[in-house]
This record gives structure tokens, C-alpha cells and sequence, in this order.
């Protein structure tokens, strides 16, 4: 009994080559077969600053973009929760790493900075094992995508008024400023 194999016309053409060499080049080699092409190259200093200059506006096409605030999750509760957030980073029961992603640059600095003088009064003392509890939070909106709120806290046993200031960008709400009082 003889078997028959058709082979697909389409396959007929393919043909078998040889498996590329994978090992790296030589730099004499390369050297050789490009002499005017140095084989190593040093790293370059590059400084990036905007074609219009350091003074001018950022371009619009990049950095954080504005979002509307009907695109964005309901401004009340987002204060409320940032607002207890940055009372527990000041009490030391929170590292401010985890609110990195939810305030700008600017204002993360300024938390850490603030967390920082609060941890050396704080030394030597016991810390507050009593939660921050928002009483209250106001909430307006000036413009489209912008949200200015003020907030009372009950932390251990002082009363605090925290003012923040929420922008859309991005797809969601970033605190621009917070003042905390």
C-alpha cells in the first residue's frame, strides 16, 4: 500500500536557510567592516528644555492634561478621603507615599516636608491611636473642572481645618494646594 502526500502549492516554494549567527560581534570586526563608525560610543549629555524657552509656557500637548468634572468621580467624597489621608500622614499613621499619585509634585513636597517636623515633634511621644474623623467638608466648584473645599477634623483631641483646592487632570481629581491648619 502506497501513500500520497499533496503538498500545497503555496508550500512548494518555501526553503529551508541556515539559523543567523547570535553571538556578539567582535569590535575589531565591527571596526573593520565600518571604519568610519568608532565601535564605542560615549554617552551624550542631553539637557531638555522646551524649543520656546524655559520662561515660556509648557507645550499643551504635554504634561498633565485638564479633565471636566463631569468625567470625573464625585468631588465630596474624593475630599473627604484626601482629607483624612494627608490629618494620618501628619500624624504619622500613613506614609505620604501612598497620596503621591492624588497631589502634585509641588504639594507632595511640601507634605513630606511637613510630615517630616511633625515626626521630630512627635518623638518620644505615644502615637494617636485614634482614626482622624472628618466632621465636615464644603464643597464648591468656581469652574469646570475645579473644586475648592474646606474641611473640619477631629484628630485625637484637637479640632482641624484643612483647605484644599482639586483639579481635574489626567482623569482624575489632583490637589493643587492644601493647607492645613
Amino acid at each position: 500500500m502506497s501513500v500520497t502526500t499533496e503538498v500545497a502549492p503555496e508550500l512548494r516554494a518555501l526553503r529551508s536557510l541556515p539559523v543567523p549567527v547570535s553571538e556578539p560581534h567582535d569590535v575589531r570586526t565591527v571596526r573593520r567592516q565600518h571604519d568610519d563608525v568608532p565601535a564605542t560610543q560615549g554617552s551624550l549629555a542631553l539637557a531638555f528644555t522646551s524649543a520656546a524657552g524655559e520662561d515660556d509656557e509648557p507645550d499643551p500637548e504635554f504634561g498633565p492634561q485638564p479633565t471636566s468634572s463631569r468625567d470625573l468621580p464625585e468631588p465630596g467624597a474624593a475630599c473627604t478621603a484626601l482629607v483624612r489621608a494627608v490629618v494620618e500622614v501628619l500624624g504619622g499613621t500613613r506614609p505620604s507615599s501612598q497620596l503621591a499619585r492624588w497631589l502634585t509634585t509641588d504639594v507632595y513636597a511640601a507634605l513630606q516636608r511637613r510630615a517630616g517636623l511633625a515626626a521630630r515633634l512627635r518623638r518620644g511621644a505615644a502615637p494617636s491611636a485614634r482614626q482622624a474623623v472628618v466632621r465636615r467638608v464644603r464643597v464648591c466648584e468656581p469652574r469646570d473642572g475645579v473644586v475648592e473645599a474646606c474641611a473640619v477634623v477631629i484628630d485625637g483631641g484637637r479640632v482641624r481645618a484643612v483647605a484644599l483646592r482639586l483639579e481635574g487632570l489626567d482623569g482624575r481629581w489632583r490637589a493643587t494646594a492644601v493647607e492645613v491648619g
